[in-house]
């Protein structure tokens, strides 16, 4: 009993040293809850099986990254509580001298733990189970759910998932805790605070060569990620990634070498104010923290990249959208196919509406707009053949492309009739010419290069030429993204030196409303056309789109929120410590002169370059990391990249300089409070 009250003092002592770990932990548990809940509050979503199934995926995909989360926040708790423990040896050394037997210093350490586990699991959950409901609003509003039938949802499977997760993370930190006291002895305790983490580099000139080793060795891997990106294998790039990771550590490991010698070399700067104080604290923890500093900054860098490239990535989906799918429905016959039972089915008859017929479809009451097109091709006519000598370079960035495959070919006025459906625009031929249309963004690039160079195409006895030295911009079947490669626009009588290779029909729903057009839609949905006929709608791409962007948009926040606490929060412990044990140096220079203000300057600059070293050098990461993310998801391109980066800095601000202004905050009370105690103790005298 005695114990339990000495922990539950400890306890309410430590709330008020560290209450950065406490919101901490109720963040984590939180967030860990709300993403893991998403699976109940889906229930009260009037949505369709197709976006159901969307969610099932993002549930089972989160679920798996939760377990990734549960070890970042693992580490967190562990590495906090490291910080905790070093705060308190000298406190476990008066026990002991006291008599206090390690067995029983470990006993409070459980308990402490306990208490605070329990404690922060149930703020946590409580937080989680509101927040959960701003979840379900965003998933609703962005499949335009209804939410009529609306309800408080609190989920039995999310919150045994968060305390399970959770409670071994404690168990593991109880384990590590004892360890940690068992191994301690007397003479160590009683004296922490007088030890100082050792320092390997004290010559100047070999950090200062460190450090320009770092930043070669940044800027090679820069160049490797982004300008030989094509080139790199896998293992290669993996390779990349633990080099530009050791030279992020020699970074931060030559930097303390050197940076008190280079301010001390400005006497001016040097000298003035408390300057010469701020700076061998910055230098002092810069030491000691190098391997911390590493981490922290490689934590910004995923949450920057992760951040903005999901929301990037979700932004150009809605964008692209309505652009991409201007009919409700394309419906595609192959003149070759197999049937449910593997045959192989040879069809040159192109009445695509009569098929619907024949399959129980009513067309005449649910189809407007019809437009249908045939597809041709030529054997000789391939992607490598119009690319002509610039297909070896393109081979290069894209090797899993097949380039011999036989590119579409569609006659002018087919190609028109689809065009002035979709709004795109019309081609206008003059004799022996062609015209290429394509709307993904490499493949112009390159089909531009070969237009220019006059690269003839020949169907039949007969050579065309281009009729422009640039592609149009176009497409045929609808999309959720430009994935149309490039489709080759020949005169009308070309067709009969060609082959046919499929039909097209698109079409419009009849109706106005979501409702009317998903009737159709299932319709279309339950026929059994035996593999004759292949269809694409734009009520499933945009379903998918979405879908997949809130997928994307999801686990880009729930790695990101986590990555950034826990960074955040592990400056923010560094820091508090560090503030608890100089709390006497800060009293010293109150005492010889110094006022509060200029004790709150040097100070505020102590944490603000502590929690902007790591940023800065993450934001460098982030400049070529976003690039090669854009470079690997070539069809996503540049789109809404601004928007997201601004996002994504908004979102840092918020959470990262409020534990900065948490951190100073807190620390600033530490001192203020050491100072009334030192005047009062002078009084007394």
């Amino acid at each position: 009993m005695m114990l339990f009250k000495l922990s539950l003092k400890n306890m309410k002592k430590s709330f008020k040293d560290y209450t950065i770990y406490f919101l901490t932990l109720i963040l984590g548990v939180a967030i860990f809850y709300v993403f893991n809940s998403i699976d109940s509050q889906q229930a009260m979503l009037e949505l369709s099986d197709s976006q159901y199934q969307i969610i099932d995926l993002m549930i089972s995909i989160l679920s798996g990254f939760s377990v990734f989360v549960s070890f970042v926040l693992g580490f967190l708790i562990i590495y906090a509580n490291k910080f905790l423990i070093k705060r308190r040896k000298k406190e476990f050394g008066i026990y002991m001298t006291l008599g206090m037997s390690k067995g029983k210093i470990s006993k409070i350490l459980f308990l402490e733990t306990l208490l605070i586990g329990v404690l922060s699991l149930f703020v946590g959950l409580v937080l989680g189970v509101f927040l959960s409901q701003m979840m379900s609003v965003l998933v609703a509003k962005m499949f335009e759910a209804d939410m009529s039938t609306y309800q408080f949802i609190f989920s039995t499977s999310a919150m045994w998932k968060t305390i399970i997760y959770f409670g071994v993370m404690y168990i593991l930190v109880m384990i590590f805790n004892v360890i940690s006291v068992s191994k301690c002895k007397l003479i160590d305790l009683i004296n922490a605070k007088k030890r100082t983490e050792k320092v390997k580099i004290k010559n100047t000139f070999l950090s200062i060569l460190l450090f320009l080793l770092s930043l070669f060795i940044l800027g090679y891997d820069y160049y490797l990620v982004t300008e030989k990106l094509s080139t790199l294998s896998g293992r290669e790039f993996i390779a990349c990634i633990i080099v530009g990771i050791l030279a992020t550590i020699l970074f931060f490991f030559s930097l303390s070498g050197f940076l008190l010698k280079l301010i001390q070399s400005r006497k001016k700067t040097y000298f003035k104010g408390l300057n010469m104080f701020v700076v061998r604290q910055i230098n002092s923890q810069i030491n000691t923290a190098v391997f911390s500093m590493s981490i922290i900054c490689i934590l910004l860098f995923f949450t920057i990249c992760i951040s903005s490239t999901a929301v990037s990535i979700n932004n150009s989906y809605k964008k692209d959208l309505d652009k991409l799918t201007p009919v409700d429905l394309n419906i595609v016959k192959n003149t070759e196919y197999y049937d449910n039972n593997g045959n192989l089915i040879k069809n040159d008859d192109d009445k695509i509406v009569d098929d619907l017929k024949e399959y129980g479809f009513d067309v005449e009451n649910s189809f407007t707009d019809q437009v249908q097109i045939t597809g041709y091709y030529e054997s000789s006519i391939t992607y490598k053949s119009t690319l002509g000598k610039y297909a070896d370079q393109l081979e290069d960035l894209q090797r899993s492309f097949l380039f011999n495959e036989t590119e579409l070919i569609l006659t002018e006025s087919d190609y028109n009739k689809i065009a002035q459906l979709y709004g795109n625009e019309l081609v206008n031929l003059d004799e022996n010419k062609y015209a290429i249309v394509a709307n993904f963004d490499q493949m112009i690039t390159y089909h531009n290069k070969a237009l220019k160079d006059n690269n003839v195409i020949v169907i039949g006895n007969k050579k065309y030429y281009p009729q422009s030295d640039e592609c149009l911009y176009g497409f045929v079947e609808i999309s959720n993204s430009e994935m149309s490669l490039g489709i080759i626009i020949v005169p009308d009588e070309a067709k009969n030196d060609l082959t046919v290779q499929s039909y097209l029909l698109a079409a419009n729903y009849q109706g106005n409303s979501r409702q009317d057009k998903q009737e159709v839609e299932d319709k279309i949905s339950s026929l059994d056309t035996n593999h004759s006929l292949g269809s694409i709608t734009k009520i499933e791409l945009y379903d998918s789109s979405i879908g997949l962007g809130m997928i994307v948009t999801f686990i880009g926040l729930y790695l990101g929120i986590i990555f950034l606490i826990c960074g955040a929060a592990i400056l923010a412990l560094k820091e508090l410590s560090e503030s608890s044990d100089n709390k006497e140096r800060y009293n010293v220079l109150r005492n010889i002169g110094a006022d509060q203000k200029m004790l709150n300057k040097a100070l505020f600059i102590q944490i603000a370059v502590f929690f902007g070293f790591p940023l800065f050098l993450a934001i460098i990461h982030s400049i070529f990391g976003i690039k090669v993310a854009n470079l690997m998801l070539v069809n996503f391109a540049n789109q809404s990249l601004l928007t997201s980066i601004i996002l994504t800095a908004i979102f840092i601000i918020i959470i990262y300089g409020g534990y900065f202004i948490a951190t100073y905050l807190c620390s600033k009370n530490i001192i203020k409070e050491t100072i009334k105690k030192g005047a009062v103790s002078k009084l007394s005298d």
